[in-house]
C-alpha cells in the first residue's frame, strides 16, 4: 500500500466551495483503480491548508492510472480553481505501526 499525501493550500474565502467540492470528487476516487481510501484533513494553525490523504494499492496507480484518467481531468476542475499554488505531493509507505 501506497499513501499520497498532499498539502493544498487554498485561497482565502474559498474554503466552503473547496469542501463542497472535494464531496461531489468522493466518487471519483472511489472508483479509481486501486483506491482504497481517501480522507481531507484541515489544518487548526492554518485553516486554509488542508492535506489530502489517499491510499493506493500500488504507486502506478495514482501515477499513471489515476493521474492519466478523465476522472483526474475531472478532480482538477472541481477543485483546482481554489488552490493557491501547485499541491505538494509526496508517496509514503509504511515502516511502522505501534497499534
Amino acid at each position: 500500500m501506497v499513501l499520497e499525501s498532499a498539502e493544498l493550500l487554498i485561497k482565502a474565502g474559498m474554503e466552503e466551495e473547496f469542501e463542497a467540492a472535494l464531496r461531489e470528487a468522493t466518487p471519483l476516487f472511489r472508483r479509481a483503480r486501486g483506491c482504497e481510501g481517501m480522507q481531507v484533513q484541515r489544518g487548526i494553525e492554518n485553516p486554509l491548508a488542508y492535506r489530502l490523504l489517499v491510499k493506493w494499492q500500488t504507486l502506478e496507480d495514482h501515477t499513471v492510472h489515476f493521474r492519466g484518467s478523465e476522472d483526474f481531468q475531472a478532480w482538477r476542475r472541481l477543485v483546482g480553481h481554489c488552490f493557491d499554488g501547485a499541491p505538494e505531493v509526496t508517496h509514503l509507505r509504511t515502516v511502522h505501526e505501534g497499534f
